[in-house]
């Protein structure tokens, strides 16, 4: 197999990419690929070498049948007395140099460490016997019976058709273990090439393994596939094994658009990147990382307009051949949106999008990642009407497009002027993600400036109907549109504490939820619980809440009284608790949700934590959690149950809340969580926001868009008041 150190020269159909007074880029000063670790190293120098740096074509195993090797001396032996007198070591043919005593009926060989000499002379005389050869020379010397069976001193006798059927069957064995550590060793190597982004290396490996016979599995071609189609695209960005992130995400920063609201639809192509100060910049930070270790690789590489050509070239020659072993070698997702990413490296939309249309012909689900190529062709030419297509497709396919895929849609409609695409996108936003990130505001910011967006819209609309669908909708949009007509003034804002707009004075509303979603909701959580908690019995805690509820507030105690890793404040505890009780008027005490290791150990001993304790079960407020469980599904579960806030500073990021619906829950959270602040003399609560952080649409046709920050508090959040210039004088 040829190593990834040496240089291999280009074939010569493919030596036309290249112009002659340049050398490929493998060999070019400006190399691409980094140099590989020690770890590397030694996995390469496995493979054995021949002086032209390629595998040698002869080797164990490949002499013959009875394995034997070129330039050793060896015998074969024949009877149990033999290999005894010889005082070797005995084994038997195919055993793969694991020694068990020899049985009658065995052929066996015996290795000799003997000098070159011997063989040398034995040259002259003629060929050297093999296993094979000898095997067929004694068997003529043997005796035929009457009933067609050999006989000889092997000690059992067959008929020679089945002998040669098990010799082959042995033979083809053989090589299918021998083929089958060859592409273990491939694979070993093409995942090196994949993690450092070593494009001409994994292809390299491919021209020997093509040449050598090797046999190449799903997984080789998904990784060759994955690094030739992102040099196509321009960038490589080192992987595991080709894994790449999901939708518009996995295609590289090759094809990001420009975040500017009046930039071009064109993607940028990255001239800039070859220059020699970003591939220093690439350099040191390959440099910053530790030599040795490949699962760290961050570096994005970029690769030029002669390579990049010659791995699209490559890439549909491997992909064909992956398509004539169709018998062999299923057909996966990974492989088909590879050749869909290189079809969008010549800007062929269409091509893309028909590779997603065949994976259902062909029984493969595509991912969201399949459709990234094709949306991403279409919007870069500003072909808003197969743009959309694709989106339909994806819906159809029950995928759901994230904020990256909406927000390219959203671009080639802003810039190809369609207002009812923004409309619907406008809403596609409320819905999925409820704010905006700063380059979708942004872009809707150019939107409502251009001389389009002052031109759509009803001149006349049933007032009645919009406050009748605005109910109904449950609040803050109506989806009928566009309304009035004129130039729109965009102003960035803040919401007061009391839900108004300080740029146009409108009040923002709360928008309820449905109690059916949320008792959904509340079963959905218990369902995992019960799964994730399968040795706390999730069960009893649901039938103590029914004994014991409803509550008007929940208190997660390890985040509010937080002291330790292993110990809480109970002191603090209970002083947030009895804040939140004055604060709502309320004389039952909150739910304390804590671990039962907090309840155990020399702490609670103390008088004070053991009076403590003892109010709260006297009040039936405190539920201690089981021993191995998490108490997060436990106060989360109370609070939804109850319809009640939760009291906890807690983000509801981690895994556990990963789980949880994406379009429910944020909605929750924002109606129910009273974050607090502590010292000693008093609390101070951030209650939740009398009005609902989302997209709002009024009766007037107005919007308020809250932008998405992080780390601000909700008085500090940017949001943007867009409403008609002449709206006092609109009908309404």
């Amino acid at each position: 197999m040829a190593s990834l150190f040496s240089t291999r020269s280009l074939p010569t159909h493919h030596r036309h990419l290249f112009p002659a007074s340049s050398s490929p880029p493998i060999g070019s000063n400006r190399c691409f690929v980094p140099p590989l670790s020690c770890r590397a190293r030694e996995v390469v120098d496995v493979m054995p070498q021949r002086d032209d740096g390629r595998r040698p074509r002869t080797e164990e195993g490949r002499a013959g049948s009875a394995g034997v090797r070129h330039g050793a001396s060896r015998g074969t032996v024949r009877g149990d007395t033999t290999a005894r007198e010889a005082g070797t070591l005995v084994q038997r043919e195919g055993s793969r140099r694991v020694p068990r005593p020899w049985k009658k009926g065995d052929r066996v060989v015996v290795e000799e460490c003997t000098d070159w000499e011997p063989q040398e002379k034995n040259c002259r005389r003629g060929p050297i016997r093999t296993g094979d050869q000898e095997w067929r020379r004694d068997a003529k010397r043997g005796t035929r019976g009457g009933n067609g069976m050999w006989a000889k001193e092997l000690g059992n006798g067959g008929n020679s058709r089945d002998v040669d059927r098990e010799r082959s069957s042995m033979t083809k064995k053989k090589k299918r273990v021998k083929g089958g550590e060859q592409g273990g060793k491939l694979r070993v190597l093409l995942d090196m090439c994949s993690k450092r982004g070593d494009v001409m290396g994994a292809i390299s490996l491919y021209d020997s393994a093509v040449e050598d016979g090797i046999r190449l599995g799903q997984h080789h071609y998904n990784v060759l596939l994955y690094l030739c189609s992102s040099a196509s695209l321009g960038f490589v960005q080192p992987a595991k094994s080709g894994n790449t992130g999901s939708g518009i995400t996995s295609i590289g920063p090759a094809q990001k658009l420009d975040s500017s609201p009046n930039g071009s639809l064109r993607c940028s192509k990255g001239h800039d990147a070859s220059e020699g100060h970003v591939q220093d910049q690439e350099k040191e930070k390959a440099d910053m990382l530790p030599s040795g270790d490949l699962n760290v690789q961050t570096v994005t590489i970029p690769v030029g307009d002669e390579l990049r050509e010659y791995a699209r070239v490559r890439g549909f020659e491997i992909f064909e051949k992956m398509c004539a072993e169709k018998e062999r070698v299923q057909m996966s997702e990974a492989a088909l949106t590879a050749k869909a990413r290189m079809a969008l490296s010549m800007d062929d939309g269409d091509m893309a999008f028909e590779i997603v249309k065949q994976m259902k012909d062909l029984g493969i689900t595509p991912k969201l990642r399949s459709y990234g190529p094709a949306l991403t062709a279409f919007c870069n030419s500003g072909n808003v009407e197969k743009a959309f297509e694709v989106e339909a497709h994806m819906l159809e396919s029950g995928i759901t497009p994230e904020e990256a895929e909406l927000e390219m849609l959203l671009r080639v409609s802003v810039v190809g002027r369609c207002g009812d695409k923004v409309y619907y996108l406008l809403h596609k936003f409320r819905a999925a993600f409820r704010q905006v990130s700063p380059s979708a505001a942004q872009l809707f910011e150019a939107w409502f400036r251009s001389p389009t967006a002052s031109k759509v819209g009803k001149r006349k609309w049933d007032a009645g109907t919009i406050a009748k669908a605005i109910e109904n909708n449950g609040g803050g949009w109506h989806g009928f549109g566009w309304l009035g007509r004129g130039k729109w003034t965009i102003t960035r804002s803040n919401i007061n504490k009391n839900g108004v707009c300080l740029a146009c004075g409108e009040k923002l509303t709360i928008i309820d939820l449905d109690p059916k979603e949320t008792d959904d909701f509340a079963t959905f959580v218990a369902k995992l619980a019960i799964k994730r908690e399968r040795n706390s019995n999730f069960e009893i805690f649901q039938k103590w809440l029914e004994r014991n509820g409803p509550f008007e507030t929940v208190v997660d105690a390890a985040n509010v009284g937080l002291f330790s890793h292993k110990h809480l404040s109970l002191s603090k505890v209970n002083a947030v608790a009895d804040a939140i009780r004055q604060r709502l008027a309320s004389r039952k005490w909150p739910l304390i949700v804590l671990h039962n290791r907090h309840l155990t150990g020399d702490r609670i001993k103390k008088p004070s934590n053991h009076k403590l304790v003892e109010k709260w079960r006297q009040a039936n407020s405190i539920f201690a959690t089981p021993n191995g469980s998490n108490d997060d599904w436990y106060w989360l579960y109370a609070a939804i149950r109850c319809k009640c806030l939760i009291i906890t500073n807690d983000e509801m990021r981690d895994h556990t809340f990963q789980m949880l619906e994406k379009n429910f829950f944020p909605k929750w959270k924002e109606r129910h969580q009273v974050r607090f602040t502590y010292d000693e003399s008093s609390v101070t609560f951030q209650m939740p926001p009398p009005y609902s952080v989302v997209i709002q649409e009024s009766e007037k046709g107005h919007f308020h868009i809250p932008v998405s920050e992080e780390g601000l508090l909700e008085k500090d959040r940017t949001w943007l008041c867009v409403m008609r210039r002449n709206s006092q004088e609109q009908q309404s």
